[in-house]
């Protein structure tokens, strides 16, 4: 049986912990960031879990994670 495709495009985006969880990058984090404080900036840093909702359709596309 062949091996599962990952998807480069989620392998770029998301990365999976060592227990399983799912990490995403922030939105609004790239640009116009002199209006943004300084908490909300360094928060954007710190990777986010994705949702619950999401979580089986961001597996899918990365099967060996």
């Amino acid at each position: 049986m062949p091996k599962i495709k990952t998807r480069k495009a989620a392998a770029k985006r998301f990365k999976i912990t060592g227990s399983g969880k799912i990490i995403a990058r922030h939105s609004n984090s790239r640009h116009l960031l002199e209006w943004k404080g300084r908490k909300k900036k360094r928060q954007y840093k710190r990777g986010l879990l994705v949702h619950p909702t999401d979580i089986r359709r961001v597996k899918e596309m990365l099967p060996y994670g």
